[in-house]
């Protein structure tokens, strides 16, 4: 599928909440001019980087004007640039959009930008949550060692 149809889809799935989408073009066009790429609105899949690809994986997510937006480890595999382009978009996304997001990552970078709140896990058990500003100086050796 183009990454127009890509971006109908979930329109066509959720027609109770949009109703009877004749016209997808305008909501398709608005998804990709937020997330900066409606220009290949007529793109396949397999012809974008891997920043377009999660740019277009985030532009059809809010084709549906969700609340919450979880995201599994945004930036991995991508390259430093590409990966703060990424980071900033997700900042701009829920400044924009009210939405809140949990993100779920090893990139400190990324948790230092976007997060209100952080929580720790260690051994998969909460260690510590608060905000980046009182983890990353806490002198819990577990704890600093996140931010090494």
């Amino acid at each position: 599928m183009t990454l127009r149809a890509n971006l109908e889809f979930p329109l066509r799935r959720h027609i109770s909440k949009f109703g009877n989408v004749k016209d997808t073009l305008p909501l398709v066009e608005e998804a990709l001019q937020n997330v900066g790429l409606k220009n290949v609105i007529d793109l396949m899949p397999n012809e974008l980087s891997g920043g377009m690809k999660r740019r277009v994986a985030l532009a059809r997510t809010l084709i549906l004007k969700p609340k919450i937006i979880i995201y599994d480890e945004p930036t991995t595999g991508l390259d430093p640039i590409t990966s703060k382009e990424i980071i900033l978009l997700m900042k701009s996304v829920q400044e924009k959009y009210k939405t809140s997001s949990i993100i779920i990552t090893h990139d400190v970078d990324c948790a230092r930008v976007i997060a209100n709140r952080m929580i720790l896990l260690i051994d998969g058990k909460n260690y510590a949550e608060g905000t980046f500003a009182e983890l990353s100086t806490s002198q819990d050796p577990k704890v600093k060692a996140f931010f090494k």
